[in-house]
């Protein structure tokens, strides 16, 4: 692994630095190029934002690792609020907004019985999306929670068919979650990746992450349910484009998926050549390891952060 991306990832998890970060005062505006704000008006507002723009959204509520049940119970009330919020503004319609779920954020965590009760938060967001007239997508967590994420995934299936998963293409096993997961009707989002994983179940090499990327997109593209192809890097999103030739896929049977304040022209300039190009949107208080992940992937973004640090002093 890249050592700047190892040290940020480690600081993902360090309480010490979590302070110095949160507490610094050029943060908040730096982080709010990634995180549009804290409350689900906020959430619904940059996707008005969005939408007008010709481009299709996901909304994230952020956190994660919840270890209390009042906080799981808390975030899932926050998602049935957010999938009212955008019904009323309109912004369901013909699937422009959606909901990502981390499991872990709605109970996952909470020991023993943390499979149960985030599956029925699950079932419950679940619910709501579809009274929405939208859908949701379970977000892949660190390689850990991989099996399970996926076993939730198929009971949720058996009442909502349209419900999507997260691949990560560095992990060695992805491959044939890729095959199995390509059948009719299946949603999936493929990214890179960006936990910190042992070398035992990752790649660490970006060629090598780059290659699987590529393998896992071949997979999906030739498949029969809907890629959503979630990445940045302009060769990839070339590739997607010649795979979508290749397998006679007209415009709108993928998607290309991108961050929030992230490539924003490239994303319009998706859009306006037909593509659905959609918008992973985070918001939410508990900002900080969704915002240091974001530093670890991309050194850009590392350096626009020190440098509004450091014209701020």
């Amino acid at each position: 692994m890249d050592p700047l991306r190892e040290v940020l990832l480690q600081a993902a998890d360090s309480t010490a630095v979590r302070n110095l970060v949160q507490g610094a005062p050029v943060t908040r505006s730096v982080v709010a190029r990634y995180i549009p704000g804290e409350t689900e008006r906020d959430a619904v507002a940059a996707c008005s934002t969005l939408v007008g723009a010709g481009l299709s959204t996901t909304l994230d509520h952020l956190g994660e690792d919840t270890t209390d049940l009042t906080r799981a119970r808390a975030v899932r009330d926050a998602y049935r609020r957010v999938l009212s919020l955008l019904s009323d503004a309109g912004l369901t319609e013909n699937g422009d907004c959606e909901v990502s779920v981390k499991l872990s954020a709605i109970g996952q965590a909470l020991g023993p019985d943390g499979n149960k009760i985030a599956l029925e938060h699950a079932h419950e967001i679940c619910a709501a999306a579809d009274a929405a007239g939208t859908t949701v997508t379970l977000d892949m967590e660190d390689h850990t929670t991989t099996d399970m994420t996926l076993a939730v995934l198929t009971d949720l299936r058996q009442d909502y068919p349209w419900v999507g998963a997260v691949l990560q293409a560095y992990l060695y096993r992805t491959e044939g979650d890729c095959k199995d997961l390509a059948g009719e009707g299946s949603r999936v989002r493929l990214c890179k990746g960006a936990y910190r994983e042992p070398e035992t179940v990752a790649y660490s090499e970006k060629r090598d992450v780059d290659l699987a990327y590529v393998r896992c997109a071949k997979i999906l593209m030739a498949g029969k349910g809907r890629p959503m192809l979630a990445t940045h890097d302009p060769r990839m999103i070339d590739i997607g484009g010649a795979l979508a030739v290749q397998n006679r896929r007209p415009q709108g049977s993928y998607e290309f998926q991108m961050l929030y304040g992230i490539r924003t022209e490239e994303q319009r300039r998706l859009a306006s050549t037909g593509e659905t190009m959609r918008v992973y949107v985070p918001y939410g208080a508990d900002w900080y390891g969704y915002f240091m992940r974001r530093l670890a992937e991309r050194p850009a973004n590392l350096g626009f952060f020190v440098r509004s640090m450091m014209s701020n002093r």
